[in-house]
Order: structure tokens, then C-alpha cells, then sequence
């Protein structure tokens, strides 16, 4: 039997439970989506806006283009007054994670960034890879999110509902080079096509050989190799089949490591075609001369006359980039800082002041499945079904050839700004 306590003490300990349950919160701890619903209870006046991408690891050089392109766009929106919602404009704070080129990594790291910084909305991922293994969490906890840079077609097949892609997938893309080369009057009639095995590469990869059977071009060779492979073998073997083009599906680390392997073996091919990767500045940088006449797919480029109120032309962005990071954009940049002008857009549209709550993002995804937004950097316009689900479909493939360390536009017809060089010169006579 309860021995009845005296009143006084009773009275005592009422008060300190009391005061226990106004520390913890009287409806107890919040455990699962409900942890990261309160972003609505802060007072703040301005955005806070999490980026999740590679700032450490095997893609490192591809997280930095990324962060370059998302800083880019919130120093010239707060320079300019901040996001405008009705008459007012209000700043934006980046809140960083860092998912050390792992998807696993990136997973806990935007569970971490959800929870625990409330963040508003969030810009994605340098890797398809990590974009898949984040996108379940977005759902999760109902926040939306645009990567400016993976694409993988696998992420949009699975639709998930708070993920979005400012940069057409790889199999939109990737087709374009072998299809220009095809057309040429002494087209190639072979093609070796090498991928590593993670989603964007190993999408690249196929989309080139899907593109060389449709174009009448013979596939030698097919193969996916892990990351971290040795491409010396691999190329020595395919050097014996004296295909006219090689063609890889991989990021900038394993396009130079195939090149150093073809020239140290002495294998030239009248070709080198490799998507993207040959676009970041280090890419030539690192390899010089042998970086030119290779040849790859984008979606934008220095030189088009393209415009719009932030940053003003497409060269008014690259100088403001060049300024800032002594280098020249490629599209996953441009992409970049193009994608936080889609939020700033929809967040005008609905009238969203910071900080959100949840039915403010939940509407915040709704007008991202509606609006277009014209850029610097071509049109965004996000695919509401289809195998394209989330991603921008508003963009056409490029075809582009590296020619003394620039994006020279080759194809397709319509937009070509030279012809390409094909077969390309030899290593010895650069």
C-alpha cells in the first residue's frame, strides 16, 4: 500500500513535476517526421536553406562545383535584397552538410540537417548516387529539395515526391554525341564504352551504347567496372579491338585516368567521348593539351544569349563567377545557381515567408510541379509524370568538343557554332 503523503510535500512535488514537464514539452518527445516539422515554431526572419553534397572524398572536385554554384546564388540574391515575397525581401543563410561522396553518409547527414537545423528547403547533391539515398528522407520528413547536378535516370523512375533536378537526366543527354558523330561524312563505324558502377556513370554508359546501336555504329565492347579500378588493363585490351571511338561513362577523376592510361599505352582512337566531367577546369588544367578534342553533351555553355534578372546574360554570370573563383563555369554550376532561382520563384508565387511550416512546404513542392522559370541558364520546367518525374525538362542536349581548353558547341545542327573535329589529332602533334 501508497503511504499517503502530507499535503505540503505533495504540493511540493506537483511543482516539480510540473516544471519537468514544461522543460521536456508536455506532449512528450517528437519522434519521427514530426522531429523535423518544426522549422514553423523559430522566429526568423530570413531562409535557412541546407545543402547537402560532396565536400570531401572521391568527388570532392564535383561537391566544390556544386557549392561554387549554390554560394554564387545566395551571395548575388542577398546582395540584391534578398528572396522578394510581396514587398519585402528576405536574406538567405546556407546551412552546409557534408555527405563525403557516400550515399549512406548523405543520408544521415540531411536526416541531421532536417531535424536538427529546420531548414526551410534544401539544395541537392553533386552525385546521383547520394541523391537517391536522400531522397526517401525528403519524403520522410515532407521537404523539398532541387539538385542542381545529378543525373541519373533511375532517381526520376522512382518518383519521389519532394526531389527535383534542374539538369536533364543522362539518357536525355547522353545519346547526343555518338548521334552527332554518326551524321559526320566519315562517321565512325566502332565504339568501345567503358562505365563505372555507380548510377550516373553506369546511366552514361548505357545511353552511349543505346545511342551507338540506334545510330548504326558497332559496339566492340561493353563493360562496368567498379570505382578505384586500374583503367590501364582495361584499356590495353581495348586498344587490341582498334575501336574509332571510346566512349566512357564516369566523373572527371576517371575521364583524366583514362586518358593518362591511352596516352601512356600509346592508343589513340579518332575519338574520346566522356559527358560530363570535361567541363570542370580541371579537367584541362590537369591534362593540358590532351584534355582538347574530347568530346561530351551539355545543357548550357559560356556563349549562349541567354538572361534574366538576378544574374543578368549568361556571360554576366560567368564573369561574376570567374571573379569569385578564378574559373570558368560549366553547366553543373550554371545548373547550381540557377536551381535557387526555381525556390525564389515558387516562394513568391505563394507568398511563403520564413520560416516555413509544413503546409507552407508542402505547397512550396505543389508550385514547383507548376511554374517555368526562365534563366541564365535556359528554362526550368519540372516533368509532373513519366520516366522524367521531378526532373527539368525544359533543356536540349549540346553536344560539345574541348578545343584549347573551351566548350566549343558541335552539335546538333541547328546550334552548332563549329564543326566538330573528327578524327581528332594525335597526343604527339597537339
Amino acid at each position: 500500500m501508497f503511504k499517503k503523503l502530507p499535503i505540503r510535500r505533495a504540493v511540493v512535488v506537483l511543482a516539480i513535476s510540473c516544471l519537468i514537464l514544461s522543460l521536456t514539452g508536455c506532449g512528450g518527445a517528437k519522434t519521427g517526421a514530426d522531429a523535423g516539422n518544426s522549422a514553423s515554431t523559430e522566429a526568423r526572419d530570413y531562409y535557412k536553406v541546407g545543402v547537402i553534397t560532396s565536400l570531401s572524398g572521391a568527388e570532392v572536385q564535383g561537391g566544390n562545383i556544386t557549392k561554387y554554384g549554390y554560394d554564387l546564388w545566395a551571395e548575388t540574391v542577398n546582395n540584391k535584397g534578398g528572396i522578394k515575397v510581396g514587398d519585402k525581401g528576405y536574406q538567405v543563410k546556407l546551412v552546409y552538410a557534408d555527405d563525403q561522396s557516400d550515399p549512406a553518409a548523405g543520408a544521415n547527414a540531411v536526416e541531421r540537417m532536417i531535424t536538427s537545423e529546420k531548414v526551410d528547403f534544401i539544395l541537392g547533391p553533386y552525385t546521383s548516387g547520394v541523391t537517391k539515398a536522400v531522397a526517401p528522407i525528403l519524403d520522410k520528413y515532407k521537404v523539398p529539395m532541387i539538385t542542381g547536378s545529378a543525373e541519373s535516370p533511375s532517381i526520376w523512375t522512382q518518383k519521389f515526391k519532394y526531389t527535383f533536378g534542374s539538369v536533364p537526366a543522362a539518357d536525355l543527354t547522353a545519346i547526343s554525341p555518338l548521334e552527332t558523330l554518326s551524321k559526320l561524312p566519315n562517321p565512325p563505324k566502332t565504339v568501345a564504352v567503358l562505365g563505372v558502377n555507380d548510377a550516373f556513370s553506369k546511366a552514361v554508359a548505357e545511353a552511349f551504347k543505346a545511342s551507338a546501336e540506334k545510330n548504326g555504329i558497332t559496339v566492340v565492347k561493353f563493360d562496368v567496372v567498379p570505382a578505384g579500378t586500374d583503367f590501364t588493363p582495361l584499356i590495353s585490351a581495348i586498344k587490341q579491338l582498334n575501336p574509332d571511338v571510346l566512349a566512357v561513362g564516369g566523373h572527371e577523376n576517371e575521364h583524366m585516368e583514362v586518358i593518362k592510361a591511352s596516352k601512356s599505352l600509346g592508343f589513340m582512337p579518332k575519338a574520346f567521348v566522356m559527358h560530363y566531367g570535361i567541363t570542370n577546369p580541371d579537367f584541362s588544367k590537369n591534362l593540358g593539351k590532351d584534355a582538347d578534342y574530347t568530346f561530351g553533351a551539355a545543357v548550357w555553355t559560356p556563349d549562349l544569349d541567354l538572361k534574366d534578372d538576378l544574374f543578368g546574360s549568361a556571360q554576366d554570370y560567368v564573369k561574376a563567377y570567374k571573379d569569385k573563383y578564378n574559373a570558368i563555369p560549366d553547366y553543373t554550376a550554371a545548373a547550381c545557381s540557377a536551381t535557387g532561382e526555381s525556390f525564389s520563384a515558387a516562394l513568391a508565387k505563394i507568398g511563403a515567408k520564413p520560416p516555413l511550416s509544413d503546409q507552407q512546404r508542402e505547397e512550396l513542392t505543389k508550385t514547383l510541379e507548376q511554374i517555368e522559370v526562365n534563366t541564365f541558364y535556359g528554362p526550368i520546367k519540372f516533368a509532373t509524370d513519366g520516366n522524367w518525374y521531378h526532373d527539368n525538362v525544359g533543356l536540349k542536349a549540346l553536344v560539345i568538343q574541348m578545343i584549347n581548353g573551351e566548350q566549343v558547341i558541335v552539335g546538333p545542327e541547328a546550334m552548332k557554332a563549329k564543326d566538330p573535329v573528327y578524327p581528332v589529332p594525335a597526343f604527339n602533334v597537339r
